[in-house]
């Protein structure tokens, strides 16, 4: 039987699971909170119609102001080393910013079944190639999107450190905040992204020339969800 937390999730057509897929899936064994040791890759877009139109139903009250895109080569979480692409959609209530996770996709299937059951955040499987300080693809499996981005650095690296709150719509409708604490050196950069697709990701996603900045060395904690 499939399993509602990770195949109920309202998310954009690439992150969509087969039945055959989750079949194989392992239980969630490392349940929130998570910290993680990464390097990576972020670079900035704009929202719009198109960024409003990939939050989930019980979020787009709210306008997709701003997006985010990502590489991350991850070196120590609870479920071991794996490579992540991402895309986020900011936004904000009231005065009160957060982000969701609209699209990830993971080499790892025991971080797309955490990611999914603990957060609600879309994971699905991917493969990579390169590394995110220079240039990094991401891939879906079945060949259905690609996503590629090359980085110019720009100045050296800075210590950087953020907060932040993950939204994200559960399997049965509830809203979870997430709240995350990063430290990080960062460098800036400027990225040339290419995003491909049948489906809405590169509509929001976009491709072309992008501010963004190389994560050096970043640590993480991601806490467990409130709901509404």
């Amino acid at each position: 039987m499939p399993r509602a937390e990770l195949t109920g999730l309202p998310a954009i057509p690439e992150t969509a699971l087969s039945d055959a897929l989750v079949a194989t899936l392992p239980a969630n064994d490392a349940p929130a909170p998570w910290e993680c040791h990464c390097t990576g890759l972020v670079w900035l877009g704009r929202g719009g119609k198109a960024a409003t139109a990939a939050l989930p139903p019980a979020l787009r009250g709210s306008a997709g102001l701003v997006t985010v895109g990502g590489f991350v080569r991850y070196t120590d979480t609870p479920v071991g080393a794996y490579d992540e692409v991402l895309g986020i959609v900011g936004s904000r209530s009231g005065v009160r910013p957060w982000g969701h996770v609209a699209f990830m996709a993971v080499d790892s299937p025991a971080s797309l079944v955490g990611g999914r059951t603990n957060w609600a955040m879309p994971k699905t499987l991917a493969r990579f190639d390169g590394d995110p300080a220079s240039a990094m693809t991401a891939a879906g499996a079945d060949g259905d999107w690609r996503v590629q981005a090359r980085v110019r650095p720009l100045g050296p690296a800075v210590p950087l450190r953020l907060t932040g709150t993950a939204r994200q719509q559960f399997a049965d409708g509830r809203v979870g905040h997430s709240r995350l604490v990063c430290s990080a050196r960062a460098r800036p950069a400027l990225v040339s992204v290419t995003v491909t697709s049948a489906g809405s990701l590169p509509q929001w996603l976009r491709p072309g020339r992008r501010l963004g900045a190389v994560l050096e060395s970043a640590r993480f904690t991601l806490a467990a969800p409130r709901f509404d």
